[in-house]
């Protein structure tokens, strides 16, 4: 079922916070679950409940009702590059992402992604992603401008009709024959940094192609997270600069020294509205360490 919009508009670039609550006096529970900050705001008229009314220091809701306020940004750091535009339409937006920068908010990263910075810097307050890169993989990302189109487009990328193609560097073995292809069963849990490969039905699939010079040409068939990087770990080839496979490694918020070695390179499907087929290529260059 398609969740109704937020009673609350994008401002300046990010939507409002979405609260399923235990039950009770929201007042109550928001102070004692987020501090005088979410109190104050209930007491201020800034918390709305679902259908847009205004929460007040009496008001009591159902267990799993839901309330809308707009979060306290955290102090962050500002990743310094631009985000080039490779397309855009009254349908889509597409995006050459750095390296460092978060698709959409998440934990600490919240202004700091590509979602927030490109609705402020293009005055578009509906943009979604269709899809999403790590925070640590540059390339080509496609962004969706309206809310009619943006089901269309997503269930594209969820269905793995997208081809999508990725450039890596990582060290060469010559024991290795390529083209191959790398099946496991990837797994990410929850509070942990890693994905893992663990015993079981196969959920990731990815074509791998040596260039030389440490050059990779990465063909995914599916997207689990990491899985890219996991699978080149597996083997023995880390991708340069990664920070988490195969062992992780303290890297300071504002430490851009070294980029992950591993770009989106290439787009192209069929458009999910005319049929025609588009293609997209990142004009970033890959670093090799």
């Amino acid at each position: 079922m398609r969740r109704k919009p937020a009673p609350l508009p994008v401002r300046d670039g990010l939507g409002p916070a979405r609260v399923r609550l235990r039950g009770g006096a929201v007042l109550v529970e928001l102070a004692d679950r987020f501090g005088e900050g979410a109190a104050a705001k209930v007491l201020n008229g800034e918390v709305l409940t679902a259908d847009g009314s205004i929460v007040t220091a009496s008001t009591v809701l159902q267990p799993n009702s839901h309330v809308y306020l707009y979060r306290d940004l955290p102090v962050e750091v500002t990743v310094p590059f631009d985000i080039p535009i490779l397309y855009r339409d009254h349908d889509i937006v597409v995006a050459d992402k750095p390296h460092f920068l978060a698709t959409m908010p998440r934990g600490r990263h919240v202004a700091q992604t590509a979602l927030v910075r490109l609705r402020r810097e293009l005055d578009l307050p509906d943009l979604s992603p269709a899809h999403r890169l790590d925070r640590l993989t540059a390339g080509v990302l496609l962004f969706t401008v309206r809310r009619e189109v943006r089901g269309a487009y997503q269930t594209m990328f969820a269905q793995g009709v997208v081809r999508k193609t990725y450039l890596a560097h990582a060290p060469a073995d010559p024991d290795l024959v390529f083209p191959m292809t790398v099946r496991s069963r990837i797994v990410k849990r929850r509070g942990c940094l890693q994905a893992v490969e663990v015993a079981g039905e196969v959920n990731a699939e990815t074509r791998i192609e040596y260039g030389g010079g440490g050059t990779y040409r990465l063909t995914p068939r599916t997207g689990r997270t990491h899985q890219l990087r996991v699978h080149m770990a597996s083997l023995g080839l880390p991708i340069t600069g990664d920070p988490l496979y195969p062992d992780v490694s303290d890297v300071d918020n504002d430490d851009f020294s070294t980029p992950l070695s591993l770009l989106a390179h290439h787009l192209e499907f069929e458009n999910p509205l005319t049929g025609d087929v588009q293609r997209f290529t990142s004009e970033r260059s890959l670093p090799t360490g």
